[in-house]
């Protein structure tokens, strides 16, 4: 009897096994069979991981969406609208959705999310002018809410060298630069009553030697001193 040669499919095995079929064809074609059902059978047991089309789920999704720059919501209230804390309290998300930062965020985070969103750069993160070179008549000025301002001059024009980190402070606003000579100078627009004057000397002095570690018993002297002392 002539063996079925490796490869071939059901009809050829039929056309080379004699007939009547004897025993080890038999077997074969039946182990056969069972291969390309079995396989057949997993890919009909086969589903889709998203149970839903993605269109839905886009639509589903813009539907909770935040408004556009410009648009106005019940649950925002205009930058230009704000007048204390409370203002700056969110309404929060609805029963069952996930909450954005509109939905959530308060206090400065709020203020600064309400104000790009009209844009607005509530803590004026631009970088520093760096078109020309600070001067003791003409000094590069930096806004400044705290008694204690950092400045970082990379040089005229910008990145002309490494960064350095220049600590400029309500009792001494301008620095110099070390490196490129560049003049800077604080300028402060915070509260005009420091906290920590109340109560200390019976009455309100405002800013003199009033914020602590800012002041200083005498700094030590140097080049500047002896060379060019208005440059102090």
């Amino acid at each position: 009897m002539a063996q079925p040669r490796l490869g071939l499919g059901i009809h050829a095995i039929a056309k080379v096994a004699p007939s009547p079929l004897s025993t080890s064809s038999h077997l074969t074609v039946a182990m056969f069979v069972r291969r390309v059902a079995s396989g057949l059978a997993k890919r009909a047991a086969f589903r889709p991981v998203a149970a839903r089309p993605f269109s839905s789920s886009f639509a589903r999704f813009d539907a909770h969406s935040d408004p556009k720059p410009g648009q106005t919501s019940n649950k925002v209230k205009p930058f230009e609208q704000i007048e204390n804390e409370h203002d700056l309290m969110p309404s929060g998300a609805q029963p069952g959705t996930v909450p954005t930062d509109i939905d959530q965020a308060t206090g400065l985070e709020r203020l600064e999310i309400l104000g790009k969103m009209q844009g607005i750069d509530v803590f004026d993160m631009k970088p520093l002018d760096a078109s020309r070179k600070g001067t003791m008549k003409e000094p590069i000025v930096v806004r400044s809410f705290g008694d204690e301002q950092y400045v970082g001059c990379t040089g005229c024009p910008a990145d002309s060298h490494v960064v350095n980190w220049l600590t400029m402070s309500r009792d001494r606003p301008i620095e110099r630069c070390p490196e490129c000579g560049s003049v800077y100078k604080m300028d402060y627009v915070g509260p005009q009553e420091s906290h920590d004057a109340h109560g200390h000397h019976g009455a309100d002095v405002g800013h003199a030697d009033t914020d602590g570690s800012h002041n200083f018993g005498g700094e030590p002297k140097t080049l500047a001193d002896f060379v060019r002392p208005e440059y102090r």
